[in-house]
Parts: C-alpha cells; structure tokens; sequence
C-alpha cells in the first residue's frame, strides 16, 4: 500500500539506490551485477570502483531533465491520471530549489496571461492543481475575488507554481545538472530501448540513471549579443536582473547610469523599475525601432495561443507556417503592455514639463539605436557604449555603470545534451542531420534505431514548428496531458464505459521543414528541404489497427466471461 505524504498525496515511487532496483525492463530482471551489466543485456558505464563519487540508478519509465512550468505541468497531469504512483518517475533541475523567472519577481509586475491559463484548468478544471484551488488551499480565494482581475502578481503566480511544485518533492532531485543523455544499445545492437542520464549534483558527485523515456525540457541560454564583453558582472541578462542587482549597484542612493537594451516588455520593466529602486540613478532604455510597441492581446489575436491552434499550424505547409509565425510574432515579441507604455509616457511628460531639454532628463528612451561597441573605461571605471543611429550612421558614446541586456534567449541546450544520439537522427537529403520533432514533441530519429517503446521529447524548443505559444504559459496544462498521451498512452472510454490505455497520440509523419525550421531546431546549417516518412506511417497505422484488434478481443472475451 502506498503510504501518503504530509499533504494527502500518495507517496510516488522514487526510491533510489546506487544499483539497479528489480524494476522490469521488457519483462525481464533488471537487477544489476558487478560492473553494472544487465541480466536483460543492457550494460551502463562501470563506476569507478574506488571512488564514491560516480553512482549508476535506474531503470526509470520516465526522467524529465528540467523542472520547470513545463516538466511541472507533465508532473500534475501524470497525478491526475492517478499514474504517478504506478510509474517510476524522476525530475533532475539544476536549481537548488524550485524558482519560476526569479530575476523578473518585480514589485508589482503582473502576470500577461489569464489565471485561467494555469497549468490544469484548461486541461481539467476539477484538478487539485487549479489556481483556483491554490486560492483556496490558502485561504485568499474571495479576496482575489474582490480585486476583480485575471492577472494576478507575477510574485504569487511564482507562488503558485512553487506550490504546485511542492507536490512532488519526493520525485524531484534539485541541485543536479544533466550533461548529457546516451544511447544504452542491447548488446551493442538491435534498437536502442533505453537511455542514460548522466548529471552532477551539488557535491560534484556524478549519476548516471537510466529511463526508458526522456523528456528534455531545459528553458533558454540568456543570448547576450557578441558585441558585449564576456566575464563581466556589470553586464546583466535580464533573466538575472533583481537576483544580482544589489551586488553590483549597492548603493540605493547613489547617481548611477544604466543603460537597458531591448525593446519588450522585460526591458520596460527593468527599466521603470530602475527609477523606483534607485531614485537618483540616469537611465537610457536603448532601442533599435522608431518606438515602443503595445502587445495585443484582444480576444480574437488571443486565439493565435489556443491549444488547437497547434494542431493547425503544425500541418500547414512549412513556408505557409513560417510566414504566419513572423506575422503573430508582434503579440508576444518586442512589445510591451499598454498600460506600462501609457506609464512610461507619463514619466517623460512629467520630465518635459520640467525641462523642455532632453538632455538634462534622467531618464530617457534612445530610439533607432544599436549597440556598436562596449568597452571599458579606464579614466573612471563605467562602461563606454557606442551606440549607432541606424539610419544616419551616425555614432555617439556614453558611459554606463551598468548594463541590463533584455536580448531573449537561445534555445538550443538540447542539442548539447543530446550530441551523442545524433548519429540516430533522420537525416535530409544532403546528409545533414535534422533536429525533428512530431506533433507530440517526441523526437523523430531515424527508423529502427529507437524501439517503439522509447523515446525523446523536447518542450519549449519547437517554436518554428509548433508556433509562438511553445515557449509560454498559455497551453501548459493540456500539452501536460498530450505529452503524458504520447509516452504513457493516452485513456480512451470503450463502450462499456471502461478506461483503457491506447498507442500514444499519432505523430504525422509527412511533415516538410523549410532550412529556417531546420536552423531555428538545430540543424546543420546547408540543410535543404525536409523528407517524408511514408514507411513510418504505413507501420504506426499498422501497430495502431493490429492494438485495436487485440484491445476489441479481449473487452469481448472479458464481457463474455462475466457474462
């Protein structure tokens, strides 16, 4: 019987060891011996026998590399399926603890999204882990009721997301970085039917634990463009801002300059934020447009980030899907929230009433620039910033005791901690291997190298093919239940009103990906147009008919016997 944790919930299963535990792996007895050789054929890396800094666990159902919202989403939609007692689960996060956005937690930001947009509720509205509910499990329901919004404070949506988090404390180990996911090949051949997970947790002790499937779900690198010098703390990504701001300005007091580069809604921000935390500070929010643009978020653009909406621009033809991309990118890029816009306005304007002459205002907006150059400044210790006219050509200098870099982010860690699975990937036409990814976010590697009961899933890096809403919040809760779909496999109601587990949600195979899809998924650069898997398709409709087959039999032999 499972016992229950402090809050209700049954404990999962999470139990570690430093061997392998008697979990079957294809029927057989995965229980390790010297060397960590399989009784099933499986062998891992042999840990170094006279050190204790190296241990091989395993065989797990399903490792997620990241807890994030995404891997959290996965994680409730396991417990509301009731299989995150039955399934042996693991979540590695780098993080010490669970932290959402911590450097944006800004007095007073708000959430972009409606409440509702939690990470159950469009899945499963009656879920323990509606927002609605952590409201309630808090006792702050009815007076969120009186503040008569949908965007609640991006300080106690963080909250939410840490209690929802705290669900699974048992399931998650937080202080280990993954550095890569292997290939584990049965005796060396045949398809590869499970994977290594190799990390390094916070004591520098090595893991090496083994899953069936993998779900790589590692956010963004901060992109700082190359102009900016690397190793210097006066530099800050905005993802880092109000975690390390204090240590490089200390004085609240102090007249200091900083300059913001970026044009969306974290540069805005920082940038308002900056006036209010140090009120003597100079400010120049630096950007390369005429002007600050307003987001969209009226209910028919709202649309663009409904879940089905995924499903449609998945299947459209990929220079059709690219175009309808670059068009939508203005609700989400490169824009800030109007009522931030009429804000920061307002400051100008109270500056002009003051002083007509821009020049002596402390805070400014630097319009149709680019960064041409960062160095330091010897002479009294700031950072000189050239900063370009993008129509004139013409350059001027400033000096900065800070700079705030709100430039987005690179999504392409998968590719680093995926390297050695490469050579299993599909290949395009010039021999160039092609970060893919089906419908169902499962990677699609070449066919035969990985069995039908294995897998990798990518989150949060399919923005060119699965649309604008990949790296958000919005559709969380149902991609959680999809995802548990594709690797569990997903519930379906016989007509006798029974559940039963079906093949996963079918991937469309017969996708084309243009050369920018296959950049922005980290192909090779050259790379011409995709490829079809025909073949593929044939033998997934062919599994799917002979399953129903089998599934139709045996609800009629059961029916028969009971009858």
């Amino acid at each position: 019987m499972v016992s229950p944790t402090p809050n209700g919930f049954p404990k999962p299963v999470s139990k570690e060891s430093s061997t392998l535990d008697s979990t079957h792996v294809d029927g057989n007895s995965a229980t390790s011996t010297n060397g960590h050789k399989l009784e099933n054929g499986y062998s891992t890396p042999k840990a170094d026998s006279n050190s204790d800094h190296s241990t091989v666990i395993g065989p797990y159902d399903l490792i997620c590399v990241g807890f994030g919202p995404a891997s959290l989403s996965i994680a409730i939609a396991l417990h509301d399926r009731g299989l995150a007692t039955s399934s042996r689960v693991l979540y590695l996060e780098k993080q010490s603890s669970f932290a959402w956005h911590s450097g944006m937690l800004l007095p007073g930001s708000r959430m972009q999204i409606s409440f509702i947009k939690d990470l159950a509720s469009l899945r499963d509205p009656r879920s323990h882990f509606t927002f609605i509910n952590y409201l309630h499990q808090n006792n702050r329901l009815i007076h969120f009721t009186n503040l008569g919004t949908f965007l609640p404070l991006r300080e106690e949506y963080n909250d939410y997301l840490t209690w929802c988090a705290s669900h699974f404390d048992d399931t998650v180990r937080y202080g280990e970085t993954v550095h890569a996911v292997n290939p584990v090949r049965l005796n060396r051949q045949g398809p590869v039917k499970m994977f290594e997970v190799q990390s390094t947790d916070s004591n520098g002790v090595t893991q090496t634990r083994t899953a069936r499937h993998v779900v790589v779900a590692v956010g963004g690198n901060p992109n700082i463009p190359i102009v900016f010098p690397k190793n210097d703390k006066r530099i800050i990504h905005s993802s880092a801002y109000s975690s390390v701001i204090a240590s490089v300005l200390s004085d609240r007091e102090a007249p200091y300059k900083v300059a913001v580069v970026g044009a969306g809604q974290s540069a805005a921000e920082i940038y308002a934020d900056l006036h209010s935390r140090y009120p003597n500070c100079h400010t120049r929010l630096i950007i390369r447009g005429q002007a600050l643009k307003p987001s969209d978020d009226s209910p028919f653009v709202n649309e663009i980030f409904n879940p089905e909406k995924v499903d449609e621009l998945y299947s459209l033809p990929s220079d059709i899907r690219t175009e309808a991309i670059r068009r939508d990118k203005d609700t989400n890029y490169g824009v800030v929230r109007i009522e931030l816009l009429e804000r920061l306005y307002e400051d100008l304007y109270f500056q002009r009433l003051r002083d007509p002459n821009e020049k002596n205002w402390a805070h400014n907006i630097v319009p149709l620039s680019d960064i041409a150059s960062v160095q330091p400044n010897s002479s009294n210790g700031r950072l000189r910033v050239g900063m370009k006219n993008v129509r004139s050509g013409i350059e001027t200098k400033e000096d900065f005791d800070a700079i705030i870099v709100a430039t987005g982010y690179i999504r392409n860690m998968h590719q680093n901690i995926l390297a050695s699975t490469r050579d299993l990937l599909k290949k395009d036409a010039t021999g160039c291997e092609c970060w893919n990814v089906g419908r169902d976010y499962k990677l699609q590697y070449d066919a035969g190298k990985i069995a039908d009961n294995a897998g990798i899933w990518l989150q949060g890096c399919c923005e060119v093919t699965h649309g604008l809403s990949d790296t958000l919040l919005s559709i969380l809760a149902v991609r959680g239940g999809e995802m548990v779909d594709s690797i569990f496999g997903k519930q379906e109601v016989v007509d006798s009103g029974r559940i039963r587990s079906s093949l996963p949600v079918a991937v469309k195979p017969n996708r084309t990906f243009s050369n920018e899809e296959s950049i922005a998924n980290g192909y090779t650069i050259g790379h011409t147009n995709g490829y079809t898997n025909g073949a593929t398709k044939q033998k997934v409709n062919g599994i799917a008919k002979a399953f129903d087959k089998t599934a139709k039999e045996t609800v009629t032999k059961k029916e028969t016997q009971s009858g």
